[in-house]
């Protein structure tokens, strides 16, 4: 909200658009940075869970599952690339608005708001799983600090990640402005990508050594899984893959927004290509003792704007109060949720699958431009119904199982 000087207000949006943007500069962004700007939004906590999803559903499922889904995400996010470019909308807020009025713009922000702090709850739980060790099944797996100082009462969960919160994840969310976090999300991608990395060469090093676990191609339906729960594994995946919200940010910044389509492909090819060998080589390191956290299994033990309130980042008392009380929540649900798999099953069957699946497919549905065609609303609707009956089932095995 910005005061003019007549003294009336108007609303300033976040990010200017498309038009202004190519009128003022007429360098932008490259597509190569794009890639790096969704891949980098993609690959994160979820590669974590992936060797988890692939030992139930087996390599071949595996594969097809991962493959299918980014294939919907492509559909979905072409469909808010074409709603963005026949209207005026600069955010995807903005683009639900246009459909269906500040309703879908609310329910928008309530899932992003959501997802992010789920999402930030789920990388307290890793690190604690990674300094702290976690115990599931009468087994215990120790930590770093365990493994170095032994079990003390300083380097249990709830010190630890209360020692994270203060001095680590406080003063970097009290930053107003993201990019000022620039050099800390070339650093975590850095991370991920050495991870990959090492997991895949011990993975290799252990199959020349014959040291591999046995692998399955399929289900293994005799057993340990059922039919449904195959369906508990997609809002896992489905949390990677999500990166709708960041899909007008960056199309904005690139000189030529039509080049996005293409950033999305490459990207898209880019994560499957990284999620399937994170899932195949972390299985096959190390087969069905595979944990929720993939991490666990390297310890010791293992055997292998509303109103006429100004703008919240220049409202310093406000920006506080309600920076470290969400920091608060996050704390203690990472305390008393200790498992990363509730969260990413969460988040993958209610706000991310809406972002990535329902509200795209309800946009082309609406079709306020009248510029969907026949064969857009039949996939639309085959999304939603795709995206709606996997995440009950999910829900419904998980609720049932425990």
């Amino acid at each position: 909200m910005k005061q003019t000087e007549t003294g009336a207000s108007e609303l300033i949006p976040l990010l200017p658009d498309v038009d202004s943007l190519e009128c003022q500069s007429s360098r932008g962004a490259s597509v190569s940075g794009a890639v790096f700007n969704i891949c980098t939004t993609m690959v994160g906590a979820g590669i974590m869970s992936i060797p988890a999803s692939v030992k139930v559903l087996g390599i071949i499922p595996g594969f097809v599952v991962i493959f299918m889904i980014a294939f919907l995400v492509e559909v979905t996010v072409e469909f808010l690339l074409r709603y963005t470019q026949s209207g005026k909308a600069t955010t995807y807020a903005g683009l639900m608005a246009e459909s269906f009025g500040s309703f879908g713009s609310l329910s928008v922000q309530i899932c992003v708001m959501v997802t992010n702090l789920g999402c930030l709850i789920i990388y307290l739980i890793i690190i604690g799983d990674v300094l702290c060790g976690i115990q599931t099944g009468g087994t215990l797996h120790l930590g770093l600090l365990q493994e170095w100082f032994g079990i003390q009462w300083w380097n249990s969960r709830a010190y630890v990640i209360l020692f994270v919160v203060l001095f680590v994840v406080l003063p970097l969310v009290l930053l107003p402005h993201m990019n000022s976090l620039r050099h800390t999300s070339a650093i975590s991608i850095l991370l991920a990508v050495l991870f990959i990395a090492i997991s895949s060469a011990m993975a290799i090093y252990a199959l020349w050594k014959g040291k591999t676990q046995k692998l399955r191609l399929l289900p293994d339906f005799a057993n340990q899984v059922s039919i449904f729960d195959l369906f508990t594994t997609v809002p896992v995946l489905v949390t990677g893959f999500g990166f709708h919200v960041n899909i007008h940010p960056i199309r904005g910044e690139l000189g030529r927004p039509s080049d996005m389509s293409s950033a999305v492909r490459i990207s898209l090819a880019v994560c499957i290509a990284i999620y399937f060998s994170i899932g195949f080589f972390g299985y096959l390191l190390f087969g069905d003792s595979i944990m929720a956290d993939m991490l666990v299994n390297f310890d010791q033990n293992s055997d292998s704007a509303v109103g006429q309130k100004p703008v919240l980042a220049r409202d310093t008392p406000r920006f506080a109060i309600l920076t470290c009380a969400l920091l608060a929540v996050t704390y203690i649900f990472a305390i008393a949720i200790p498992n990363i798999w509730y969260f990413f099953q969460f988040l993958g069957s209610t706000t991310v699958v809406s972002l990535s699946f329902i509200f795209p497919g309800a946009i082309v549905l609406r079709d306020v431009h009248g510029i969907s065609t026949r064969k857009d609303k039949i996939m639309a609707i085959l999304v939603i119904i795709l995206a709606i009956v996997t995440s009950m089932i999910a829900i419904t095995t998980n609720l049932w199982s425990s």
